[in-house]
């Protein structure tokens, strides 16, 4: 397959950037073709400008020369995998830009006599890489949010056949080298498997 990995953090040496190496390099080894989009490394906008939110509902003038090679990557992309961290319960906000500028009308979906119709083809396969500061259990008290979003928005818009996979490793900052490696192992294992 043909594999999209976006990481969206800021810092090379950063363990989301080592998460997203394992992601990459076990995809590869496992025979899969690899499109890395680095959202911080490719100086990724994150802003919707005025104009582009103007022309939002336009296609096809929406897809502006700034969004069209990323719309090109995810139409070429048989599947998606997401690296990156939670912060404050969300998204990183380069990430959540990629979307609201990326996935726009006649891209991800389209209005049609008042109902939505989606147009993105479906992606064979789809997984979340991240890591959070806070406990499972913190997590678990607002809701989880970002589980949500990867387990459900993500599942809606790239229309996998199975569940998105969702690995997630929880109280980051608190864990101990052991349990840090150990985690890098869970998200080998499921690349390799991918």
């Amino acid at each position: 397959m043909r594999v999209l990995v976006v990481h969206a953090h800021p810092v090379e040496t950063s363990y989301s950037a080592a998460l997203k190496d394992i992601t990459v390099d076990e995809l590869a080894k496992a025979g899969h073709t690899v499109d890395v989009l680095s959202l911080y490394d490719e100086g990724f906008e994150a802003e919707l400008s005025r104009e582009e939110r103007l022309i939002y509902h336009d296609v096809p003038d929406n897809l502006t020369p700034a969004i069209a090679p990323y719309v090109e990557r995810v139409y070429a992309s048989d599947a998606v995998v997401f690296v990156y961290p939670v912060w404050n319960f969300g998204l990183p906000a380069i990430l959540k830009g990629f979307f609201d500028r990326v996935f726009v009308p006649g891209v991800s979906f389209e209005m049609r006599g008042g109902k939505l119709v989606r147009t993105l083809p479906p992606k064979k396969k789809v997984a979340v890489v991240t890591t959070y500061g806070g406990t499972r259990w913190r997590a678990f008290l607002v809701g989880d949010p970002p589980r949500k979003v990867a387990t459900r928005v993500f599942w809606t818009v790239f229309q996998p056949p199975r569940p998105v996979q969702y690995l997630a490793l929880y109280d980051m900052n608190n864990n101990a080298v052991p349990q840090l490696e150990a985690f890098k192992d869970r998200v080998r294992a499921a690349m390799a498997a991918f």
